[in-house]
């Protein structure tokens, strides 16, 4: 198991950049847990599942999340719990971190 750590800076291109260091093209990212200060998530809209809604967010958020590393691209799905106890989830595009910290967990496949 590889843990990928960011205590400030983009995450997922900084787990692109860890992953590549540690020579992991292709894992399974199992638990991926922090705080991000900003991010940008999507969702499909209900009449076009081939299309993206992209929200940006200039919230914090407490993050738990999924995903994969497949020929070395990061693809991770997020749920960011935000102010007023909400969840907002879906394909994770970015992540800035800086106030806290995240960790990937990731088994190399």
């Amino acid at each position: 198991m590889h843990v990928f750590e960011v205590k400030n800076g983009e995450l997922l291109s900084e787990i692109t950049k860890q992953a590549n260091w540690a020579g992991v093209t292709n894992g399974a990212i199992v638990s991926l847990i922090g705080a991000a200060d900003s991010f940008t998530i999507s969702t499909m809209p209900a009449h076009d599942a081939t299309a993206d809604n992209i929200s940006t967010y200039q919230l914090p958020a407490e993050m738990h999340a999924i995903g994969e590393i497949t020929d070395g691209i990061v693809h991770v799905h997020a749920t960011m719990a935000v102010q007023g106890d909400r969840a907002i989830a879906g394909h994770l595009h970015k992540a800035q971190i800086g106030t806290w910290f995240a960790r990937a967990y990731v088994i190399q496949a």
